[in-house]
This record gives C-alpha cells, structure tokens and sequence, in this order.
C-alpha cells in the first residue's frame, strides 16, 4: 500500500510542478492561440502526464527509503539472523521468479511490507519490524514472496504506464472543456479568459478523482496477481493464506493508516472504489479457489 501511496503522491506533485511551469511559459496560450490544436495538446498532455509517472518510478526507491526509514540489510554481513534470513529468503524468491537480487531492508513500523524500484533486476523489498513480530516465518516468506512477485510481475512499471495514460486524459480533456467553456459558453474571442483556467482546474480534480478510481482498480488486480505468484513461488497457497488470515485478524489500530484504507471490513461503499487493495477476505477467497482448481 505505501509503494503505491508514494508513487502517486510524487506524480502528482511532478505533474502540478510540471503544470505551472508551462503555464508560466506561456505554453497554454501557444496551444490555444489560434483555436485548439489537438495534436499540439494531445502531445502537451502526453508530456506532463508521463514525465510526472516516469520521474516518480525512477526515484522510488530513494523515497521509499527515505520516508519509511528503511534500512538496507548489507548482505554480506547482516547483523542478526532475522536479517541473514530474510536475505536468503528473498535471493531465494528472486532466484524462483527469475530476477535479480533485490535490496532487502527492515523499517519500524507496524505490520506492513513492500516492494519498489524502477527495473526487475534493481529493486527493494522492505519489511516492518511489527510484521516480523506479528507473524511466523513462514508467514513472513510469503508476504516476501508477494512482494517479489510484484517485481517479477513489473508491477510498478505497468502503474506508471497506466497512471501516464490516464493523466494524459486527464490533462486533454480538462483543456478541451475549459476551451468550450472559454469560447462557447462565456462566448470570449481573445485569447484565454479566466472562465478557461477555471474549468481546467475544475476539471483536473473532477476528472482526477476518476482517474484515481481506474488506477486504484488495476491495482486490486495486481494484488490478487501477486497472491497468486506469492503461492507459486512458495509451492503452495496456503502460506499465503495464513498470512493474509494473521493480517486481517490484527487489531485496526495496529495497522499503518495506508492498510486501514484497504477496506479489511469488505464492505462495499464509495472508498472501497479508491482503495488501492481488495478486502482482505477476498484475497483469501481467491486463493482458495485456485486450490480447489
């Protein structure tokens, strides 16, 4: 959940970064200066809605590191077992799922874990100490495998490709309006009145919260996507499922603000729609009834 928090917090701040210093440039009077240019703006918005994706992937790792505090376990000389294991663990995974060794690292923090990183071969997986005191070993190496099976999926680089595409439309249609509005309702003939900056803002929220919908989606799938690689990898669902059991059984209040937006309860109103994971007991439901197949 927080690789995912992060990667669209730093999009959106490159993207409004982005934004503003165009429009100071002047970039959307060019654009509009002599009616709408459609393929000018499709490749404006193409521009600002995959650079902010794209500068947001390549430093996720720094600050996945940064915000959570994570500390990167030297492989050639962990300082315990606990980290000499969790190494050997995930070299292990990757070597299953057949990619390079990521960097493991621990952080504080209650029960939570994740993977980040721009390229397979070049990755992070971190785990919280209040996941390792929470659960057994074997629930460990499966919630590991999960995170190692989102880098084997290219998980990250997919949501950046999906966030750019979004944000691109986002950008292009919010112009389109914000012109319509502009020239046809408020019926302005020179240049762009304020009526077009308006509707662009109004629009870029409005349409914003629904492109936050459609990746909050895909990234549910990518979930039950990882789950299943988690079992694969291990040899069996049910360490996995044992896991996601242990999780869901935590008391609410012992879990990160990021995993109590997930919707453990299952129930289905509007910010189940924004949650980046399905209820924990269908991602159970899910791996039972790959078994049973």
């Amino acid at each position: 959940m927080k690789r995912i928090f992060l990667f669209l917090m730093t999009n959106l701040a490159v993207m409004v970064v982005l934004g503003v210093t165009l429009n100071i440039l002047g970039i959307n009077r060019f654009i509009t200066a002599n009616g709408l240019d459609m393929t000018q703006l499709l490749a404006f918005s193409a521009v600002v809605g995959f650079t902010g994706s794209i500068i947001s992937l390549l430093i996720s790792k720094r600050m996945a590191k940064w915000s959570t505090g994570a500390r990167v376990i030297n492989p050639a000389a962990p300082a315990n077992q606990t980290e000499a294991w969790l190494v050997d663990t995930v070299h292990q995974l990757a070597d299953r799922a057949g990619i390079g060794h990521p960097e493991v690292a621990i952080y504080e923090g209650e029960p939570n874990a994740f993977a980040t990183g721009a390229f397979k071969n070049d990755a992070l997986v971190a785990v919280s100490t209040g996941l390792l005191n929470s659960m057994t070993e074997e629930e460990v190496a499966a919630v590991l495998g999960h995170e190692v099976a989102h880098v084997a999926n290219g998980d990250m680089v997919t949501l950046t490709l999906i966030q750019g595409v979004v944000n691109t439309f986002v950008i292009f249609l919010s112009r389109v309006v914000g012109y319509v509005v502009d020239r046809v309702i408020l019926k302005n003939e020179r240049d762009v009145g304020i009526g077009y900056y308006i509707s662009v803002i109004v629009c870029e929220i409005a349409f914003g919260i629904l492109a936050s919908i459609i990746v909050a989606w895909f990234s549910r799938q990518r979930e039950y996507r990882a789950d299943a690689g988690a079992a694969q990898l291990m040899g069996s669902a049910n360490p996995m499922i044992h896991a996601l059991a242990r999780l869901g059984g935590l008391t609410p209040g012992e879990l990160p603000q990021q995993l109590n937006a997930s919707g453990i309860s299952g129930k289905i109103n509007v910010a189940a729609l924004f949650s980046t994971h399905p209820p924990i007991e269908h991602r159970i439901n899910a791996l039972r009834a790959r078994v049973v197949q």
